[in-house]
């Protein structure tokens, strides 16, 4: 029987570091409302340059900080009666009516981080504090690389689903019309929290043929980087995160350079290709269900070796 309800099994929130802007649309001063996870936050930039997260509802009565909020040196201001709540701690820092503050005027504050080019917010199904982390790439900033191309979109999709693809390197071949990917290998860190999957293979390209390596890197769920190797003085990188906005949609961000020298000659191609590449998945992500447990054939190494690592990600993992 092929009724949607009874086939799919619906995965829940992962835990992990999830993007929830780029670091370039978040001014200092910007107060932002923000939506994800399941839950409704605030995010700012303070006037010392720090991005911060809290939740959206003030403890007084309740008025969306987000909407008609005002940074305040290091705090964000509520619209309503101008209680200051401090963006690293939560805390309500000044009520503008009254000296005593209640110690119960706080919001929740979200461990929060910027890196390679995005503002990251840590969620946890039980608010447990960050339990990994994940490396600044040195190709950002770097003045031989180009100036990062930014794109977005939504989705319906569970970040799982999306994040599969990277481990399924049979689907490039029948749902972006890709050559059959050479053979490669996995390998996991120490900690488990990070893989990497490197194909080498032969390419032609205005400077030669080379023989060339294509690395991808994941870390927890949301955040993948693929790098290109292998030409002489060249790279190319896209780098990805996909947050969830609830159990059954993602928000999705990209950042993609190239080396300098190489931008002008293939790595327009290249970033406008990936970019095209999105959208061949979109009918597949939106109308398949989830199989808890797939069948699996041996071709399938990779996918086998993606559920089980997936796992450590959920506090409660589906059967």
């Amino acid at each position: 029987m092929a009724v949607r309800e009874e086939c799919h099994d619906q995965l829940p929130m992962p835990n992990g570091w999830f993007a929830v802007d780029f670091s370039h649309e978040l001014r200092e001063g910007d107060v932002k409302p923000i939506n994800y996870f399941g839950e409704e936050m605030v995010l700012f930039r303070t006037r010392s340059g720090e991005a911060r997260i809290v939740d959206a509802f003030c403890p007084h009565l309740g008025a969306h900080i987000g909407y008609g909020g005002r940074v305040m040196g290091d705090t964000v201001r509520c619209p309503f009666h101008g209680w200051q709540f401090d963006g690293e701690t939560g805390e309500c820092m000044a009520i503008p009516y009254c000296q005593k503050i209640p110690p119960q005027a706080r919001v929740r504050p979200w461990p929060t981080q910027e890196k390679n080019g995005m503002v990251w917010a840590w969620y946890h199904d039980e608010q447990k504090p960050p339990e990994w982390d994940f490396p600044a790439l040195p190709e950002f900033g770097n003045p031989d690389w180009s100036e990062p191309r930014a794109f977005e979109l939504e989705l319906d999709a569970h970040v799982q689903e999306t994040h599969e693809n990277n481990n399924d390197p049979v689907h490039f071949q029948f749902v972006h019309g890709m050559a059959a990917e050479p053979p490669g290998e996995i390998e996991f860190s120490s900690d488990g929290r990070h893989y990497q999957i490197v194909n080498h293979s032969e390419r032609e390209t205005p400077f030669g043929t080379f023989q060339t390596s294509l690395i991808r890197d994941s870390w927890g769920l949301g955040l993948t980087s693929v790098r290109t190797t292998g030409i002489e003085d060249a790279g190319l990188l896209m780098y990805s995160s996909a947050t969830p906005i609830d159990e059954k949609r993602v928000h999705f961000r990209w950042l993609m350079t190239a080396t300098r020298n190489w931008v002008d000659l293939a790595g327009e191609e290249f970033m406008n290709g990936l970019t095209k590449g999105v959208y061949d998945d979109f009918d597949i992500w939106k109308y398949k269900v989830h199989r808890a447990k797939p069948v699996l054939c041996e071709g399938d190494t990779y996918l086998g070796q993606y559920r089980k690592w997936a796992r450590q990600f959920y506090t409660n993992p589906v059967a």
